[in-house]
């Protein structure tokens, strides 16, 4: 895992600002862990008492994660942490490095930042920026020497092909927890691309051979990168790639359905208008880069601002809008829930794929909470709609609103199927590529919503052709006609 935890947004259906191992891609992130292992004395130039040096082992070593497959080597006194991508036949350095303060706080070259956590003498918990639930770290000897020694060329001095291959199938098979459920034989599939593949083979070649093996897995959090022009996103068959075009054109219909002006924030993300029926119409179309800078605390911020401007006079109703949502951050979507509910509950829990020979053995779960939060709530009826082009972190806020309670309308289209992180990671010849390797599980009987996506409680057709020739919206005017109350809920 390219990163074990991170944020994410669907890599097909809208702009990656950047890599994620389950999630986002991500411009960004959200919320820091705030404890931290504290260091001995040969780490922290500080010396403990003796109850907190038996307390807080040395960060500095290697450590495991349980499932993604990953290494992670902590040097320095906690102020150097690099990240090894692990199979069955190969070692290679990830695409996360990361300073330390020293105290368990991590910033890569992007700013986004990670935390470590002790959790036991040998046992540590890693979380990302702007993900939800953490990653447990077991310390273990030294790194293998392949992890270290470099790729091994092959002819012309380039990576062999053939083991570009190899690692790109094995990670595959050790990590992607869907096959079954897309019809897909994983092992049948390498046995018929393995031998296209030699050592002559050219990269384009070599590109359209990965692309073909991991296209007919329609998922839209499946990736594969060889240059900025020359790329590939899945996505489910029946959807539609949106395009400049296309989203200009679901913008306009959007604006005219709701028929009054739309203030906006979050540089585009946000938008809401107060309809003249005393009804909140709320639109968001990601879940990252809310602000132009500062990171996830200031995506924060400008959520909490345009929130606190869309509750201060509580709707009678409030309709979410997340039928062109490219994901982003899990933690802003919860953030949003614990506005929307009086009451704690489990949105979700999530755990990962943990056994390279068995797709259905995973880390025991991790339960996902909302809070409810101490500024203004509102906690009236909620309709979400939602359509395929409802991606990623887009998924996981409905998810996580169906615990709400009144529960939510969701009205329009199944959502795309897509729910995990994405595990990112770099191929010996310096490509990268992504996989889900997750589960978001609803709780009680732990059902998922991979692959088919959320359905909707009320089916409705979602920006079609017959739809915008007729200028209608039908999820919008569905929503509008539900029952309210006679008046507003706020808390």
């Amino acid at each position: 895992m390219a990163r074990p935890a991170r944020p994410r947004q669907a890599g097909a259906m809208s702009p990656r600002p950047r890599p994620r191992p389950h999630p986002r891609t991500r411009h960004t992130a959200a919320v820091l862990l705030t404890t931290a292992v504290a260091l001995t004395t040969a780490a922290a130039g500080i010396a403990p008492a003796p109850d907190q040096a038996a307390a807080a082992p040395r960060q500095d070593g290697v450590w495991r994660t349980d499932g993604y497959g990953t290494l992670v080597s902590i040097e320095d006194g906690g102020r150097r942490l690099r990240m090894y991508d692990t199979t069955a036949v190969s070692c290679l350095p990830g695409l996360l490095e990361a300073k330390g303060n020293g105290s368990g706080r991590f910033t890569d070259a992007e700013g986004a930042g990670l935390t470590i956590d002790a959790a036991g003498r040998d046992r540590a918990r890693l979380a990302y920026e702007g993900s939800v639930g953490h990653v447990t770290l077991r310390r273990v000897g030294a790194l293998p020497a392949d992890c270290t020694a470099g790729p091994k060329p092959g002819e012309g001095g380039r990576p062999d092909p053939r083991r570009v291959f190899d690692v790109f199938w094995r990670t595959y098979a050790e990590n992607y927890p869907f096959f079954k459920a897309h019809g897909v034989d994983w092992k049948a599939v390498g046995d018929r691309f393995r031998h296209r593949v030699t050592a002559h083979t050219t990269d384009d070649e070599l590109f359209d051979v990965l692309r073909q093996m991991i296209e007919p897995l329609h998922d839209g959090h499946t990736s594969l990168v060889a240059s900025k022009d020359k790329r590939f996103g899945g996505h489910r068959a029946d959807t539609t790639l949106p395009t400049p075009e296309s989203m200009a054109r679901i913008d306009k219909a959007v604006a005219e359905a709701v028929g009054v002006p739309l203030r906006t924030w979050a540089q585009g993300a946000l938008s809401y208008a107060g309809l003249p029926d005393g009804t909140g119409y709320l639109r968001i179309t990601r879940f990252t880069r809310f602000a132009a800078k500062g990171g996830p605390k200031a995506d924060e911020a400008e959520l909490d601002r345009a929130l606190d401007h869309v509750l201060a006079r509580a709707p009678r109703r409030l309709i979410v809008d997340l039928r062109f949502n490219g994901g982003g951050s899990d933690r802003l979507g919860i953030r949003i829930a614990e506005r929307l509910t009086d009451r704690p509950y489990t949105a979700y829990l999530k755990h990962a794929r943990n056994d390279p020979d068995n797709p259905r053995k995973f880390t025991p779960p991790v339960p996902v909470r909302v809070t409810p939060s101490g500024s203004p709530r509102y906690t009236g009826p909620v309709a979400v709609l939602t359509g395929r082009l409802t991606i990623s972190a887009g998924e996981t806020f409905t998810q996580a609103l169906m615990g709400r309670s009144p529960a939510p309308v969701r009205i329009g289209e199944n959502t795309q199927g897509a729910f995990s992180d994405v595990l990112e990671r770099r191929l010996p010849n310096g490509w990268t590529f992504g996989l889900p390797n997750e589960e978001f599980m609803r709780p009680g009987d732990r059902r998922t919503y991979d692959v088919t996506g959320i359905p909707p409680t009320i089916r409705t057709p979602v920006f079609t052709e017959e739809e915008f020739a007729a200028h209608r919206d039908s999820a919008l005017e569905r929503a509008r006609r539900l029952p309210t109350p006679s008046s507003p809920s706020g808390a």
